[in-house]
């Protein structure tokens, strides 16, 4: 755990300091460990990025090597089910790249490269699920006057106060994507703009090919009024949140700020029935002609049910940002639509 008697900082740099500091969360634990993601709900999501990857590989030529860049991997179980399903023709030139703060799993495939840094100069699809989330944001409160103030929180119990109004780039920010200056006391907003850049960096790693984030987020004019900052350990819901680095401390995502030109803006649920997976039932005849295979179709349809579920994880939104290559014109339909 890190050292929680630092005195007061703004929720950015405690949350920077508890997740990926010394003895922070993501250098000691493994996501899948405190929270179940798509990833982890069933191999059918895996299955959907390895059929994107094959759109972005045909879109791209089929060139001699084609990368697949995990961002915030985990343990690498998206790279493993993608490896797993992937033709063969298309595994002999895929490059899978993990990129985690956490050290290397024991076990995990020896093809795929795990790192700390983006790699750079690739051509292929990037994928950040539930990354962007775990950058770090700022938060403010309006006071009584309505004006945003920075949050600021003791690492040891998660109390918070009230610091220095909002300026300069961060009250740019709030301005342009989240305004709340004139709002009754108690609005609050959490500023994005570190997120912006880390996802302008992520895009910027490909030379050509798709990025996708996909995460819990909002956008302009449902923006949550008193903001979504909270913390889980071990599956359960932590208020208030406290950045003592035994928890995941986490936030949703104003995914219109993060996206960059061209970008497509759609649901996990349009995402991925467009990727081939809905939650209809098998039919009743094949209970009697195979019953096994009913069993199974039948687990397979409550498994898509829950990825496209719109209250729950179909209610998540996919950023997709396409990268032309050098010479092409940008825009246009990104393979995954």
């Amino acid at each position: 755990m890190i050292d929680s008697t630092a005195a007061w900082t703004g929720w950015r740099e405690a949350t920077e300091r508890a997740l990926y500091g010394p003895g922070g969360f993501f250098r000691q634990e493994r996501p899948a460990a405190h929270f179940r993601t798509s990833v982890h709900v069933s191999p059918l999501f895996a299955g959907a990025v390895a059929r994107l990857l094959e759109r972005v590989d045909a879109d791209l030529g089929h060139p001699g090597e084609l990368a697949l860049v995990d961002v915030g991997a985990g343990a690498g179980e998206l790279l493993t089910g993608v490896l797993d399903v992937v033709p063969a023709t298309l595994r002999a030139r895929l490059r899978p790249y993990a990129v985690e703060k956490a050290a290397r799993p024991d076990g995990l495939d020896a093809r795929v490269t795990w790192s700390e840094e983006l790699p750079r100069g690739l051509r292929g699809l990037l994928f950040a699920n539930e990354w962007l989330d775990n950058v770090p944001v700022g938060v403010v409160e309006t006071d009584a006057h309505g004006v945003p103030r920075h949050v600021l929180v003791r690492a040891s119990d998660g109390a918070e106060r009230l610091g220095e109004p909002a300026s300069g780039e961060d009250a740019d920010w709030l301005r342009r994507w989240w305004p709340v200056e004139g709002a009754e006391a108690g609005t609050r907003a959490e500023i994005g703009r570190w997120r912006d850049s880390a996802w302008a960096s992520a895009v910027a790693a490909l030379e050509a090919g798709l990025a996708v984030a996909v995460d819990y987020g909002h956008l302009a004019g449902a923006r949550p009024p008193y903001g979504t900052l909270t913390a889980f350990r071990a599956g359960r819901e932590l208020s208030p949140p406290v950045p003592d680095g035994s928890c995941d401390i986490t936030a949703h995502v104003a995914m219109d700020a993060c996206a960059g030109p061209g970008a497509v803006l759609r649901s996990q649920r349009d995402a991925l029935g467009g990727l081939g997976v809905t939650g209809g039932r098998p039919p009743l005849s094949l209970a009697s002609s195979d019953p096994a295979g009913y069993v199974r179709a039948l687990a397979r349809a409550g498994q898509a049910a829950e990825l496209t579920d719109p209250s729950g994880l179909g209610g998540f939104l996919w950023l997709e940002q396409p990268v032309p290559a050098a010479g092409k014109a940008p825009g246009g339909t990104p393979p995954g639509a």
